[in-house]
């Protein structure tokens, strides 16, 4: 599993994202509909991102009976546990047509490494 939410506050929402490992960088994506780019916060701390922001409601629904509300208005965070070493100083964000796109590049180490002598 590659999220930890240990950091999430039981006040906010989690944030879909979908995590992508190509040959040479991680990339997170994630709608984010709603929210300026200005008003996402994102942390790369050794092999965790953390993501956060809110989601403003338009407008109050008053006098009204509401059928279906699946949106989730408010804060909102995610961190995600890399599956590999990244350079987080090399990290790159755009935002285009409400979509968060994260490209962090790999280290060249491995974290993946087998012990074969055992003492």
């Amino acid at each position: 599993m590659l999220e930890e939410d240990l950091f999430q506050s039981a006040n906010e929402g989690q944030l879909a994202v979908d995590v992508i490992e190509t040959r040479e960088n991680i990339v997170i994506r994630s709608a984010v509909a709603g929210v300026k780019p200005e008003e996402i916060d994102i942390h790369v701390t050794g092999d965790l991102v953390t993501i956060r922001g809110s989601r403003k409601q338009a407008q109050e629904v008053h006098d009204a009976t509401v059928h279906y509300q699946e949106c989730f208005w408010g804060a909102f965070s995610r961190s995600i546990i890399l599956p590999h070493s990244v350079k987080a100083e090399e990290a790159d964000a755009t935002f285009k047509d409400g979509v968060l796109e994260l490209t962090i590049p790999k280290t060249r180490g491995d974290m993946d490494v087998k012990i074969r002598d055992i003492s």
